[in-house]
């Protein structure tokens, strides 16, 4: 059962028009995010745990690449702290860069991940396909769509995310 802010977090999601098996994804990235963060006391664990729970509310306007910055500037708009918009902007693979996002088509913008908890809501993602567990090999096979260097990046940033965490 989703504690109290997990539900306001998912009445957001609902109100912004994504459907109940993107909300499913949310949840189960969440469940993911939560065990790597919980290994971390220097984790801002109500940080990871938003922005898990946010990180795909830009599918309520389109299913494409795009997602990522149209979710992070829904938030802006809603008075979310920059922050957790940061979160929801860099969660595609392993992040884009300006150059990268150029050349999907999309605003060129940094989106690579910084923050320890933008890396962990990123890696949980790459580890939650729908709802189930896959393995970060997977999970970058099935990111043919995105270039060659962010492909790259996903299997480093799995590998820091998983020292730091799971020492």
């Amino acid at each position: 059962m989703p504690d109290r802010k997990e539900q306001h977090y998912e009445k957001i999601l609902h109100d912004a028009g994504c459907s109940e098996k993107v909300i499913a994804h949310c949840r189960a990235v969440t469940d993911c995010a939560r065990e790597y963060a919980l290994n971390n006391p220097d984790i801002d664990m109500d940080l990871v745990l938003a922005g898990a729970m946010l990180h795909d509310i830009g599918r309520s306007k389109t299913h494409t690449i795009h997602h990522a910055q149209m979710g992070a500037d829904l938030l802006r708009d809603m008075g979310f702290p920059e922050e957790l918009a940061r979160v929801v902007e860099c969660h595609t693979g392993a992040g884009l860069t300006a150059d990268e996002c150029t050349l999907l088509g999309v605003s060129p913008r940094d989106c690579v991940p910084a923050s320890t908890e933008e890396k962990i809501v990123t890696h949980a993602d790459n580890l939650i396909a729908g709802r189930r567990r896959v393995s970060i090999e997977n999970s970058i096979a099935s990111a043919i769509h995105l270039p060659r260097k962010a492909r790259k990046r996903m299997y480093r940033l799995s590998l820091e995310v998983e020292m730091l965490c799971r020492g």
